[in-house]
């Protein structure tokens, strides 16, 4: 059972943005890959990645959503939610939320790019049907925790309206050839004079689920927003989002975390659409 331990250190700029460090986080050398052409590392993890999304879509599990806002250590206002992604008989996806206390966030809102960003941009995934709206860059190779990794830098080639688009880096783990950590942004933002949208820089983690996926399991945003207008203009905020107890759809698999089985999940409530 491959996994990160976490820590929460940070380490020098590169490309206008602090990378969040692992514990066991090696130098980045730009040695070119052995045997291998960067092009075909690409081609490879990303019909890896196509076959991760289909099977996660097959999983049910639960994500746990805070975001805070901070004034150095006192929190100044929260969003949180926990919701159980779940199946109907026909396989249509259910969002069930099991806990969602008042938003008491005042210097800035939950927009619906926050929540799509959450749901589907901080656990990126990059396909086969999708590198191509990317620019991606070979930048060299890293030791992460026990995991030796091809690192690539990637942008979106242009930004089609009501899309949202990841910009960072990611790790590829050289054995399995599939993405096991992110990090960068959700884009694009909003910049106009009475609109300003915009979005934390965050690292999201993976681990394996089943001996051979790489699932989200942790996420973490530590960044401070720097709006033009408005009351508060330099908000400081801290998101962490959990994914836990991942579970095949109509199977008994069991799920291990750091080589134990994972505990079952609560009682679930009969599934609503959200």
């Amino acid at each position: 059972m491959k996994s990160f331990r976490f820590s929460y250190l940070l380490i020098a700029v590169c490309f206008g943005l602090v990378l969040p460090a692992l514990s066991q986080e090696g130098a980045l050398t730009t040695d070119p890959p052995k045997g291998v052409t960067a092009d075909q590392i690409i081609q490879k993890f990303a019909a890896k990645e196509k076959v991760f999304k289909e099977a996660r879509d097959n999983y049910t599990f639960r994500q746990d959503v805070k975001v805070d806002t901070v004034d150095g250590d006192t929190v100044t206002g929260e969003y949180r939610e926990v919701f159980d992604v779940t199946y109907d008989n026909q396989g249509h996806h259910l969002e069930n939320v099991v806990f969602a206390p008042q938003n008491t966030l005042q210097e800035i809102l939950m927009t619906p790019e926050d929540l799509q960003d959450i749901r589907h941009t901080m656990p990126f995934v990059l396909t086969s049907d999708e590198i191509g709206d990317y620019d991606i860059l070979y930048v060299g190779q890293q030791q992460e925790d026990e995991l030796h990794c091809y690192v690539f830098d990637i942008a979106p080639k242009k930004i089609e309206s009501k899309r949202r688009y990841f910009q960072g880096r990611i790790w590829v783990d050289d054995k399995d050839l599939q993405i096991v950590k992110t990090f960068g942004k959700p884009v694009p933002e909003t910049h106009k004079k009475n609109n300003e949208n915009l979005f934390p820089k965050f690292t999201t983690w993976r681990e394996q689920v089943d001996g051979q996926y790489w699932f989200p399991a942790y996420t973490e945003a530590d960044d401070t927003l720097h709006f033009r207008k408005g009351s508060y203009q330099d908000v400081h905020i801290h998101d962490i989002i959990k994914y836990t107890d991942y579970k095949r759809f109509g199977s008994k698999s069991k799920v291990t975390f750091q080589g134990q089985e994972a505990p079952g999940g609560p009682e679930k409530e009969k599934p609503q659409s959200k």
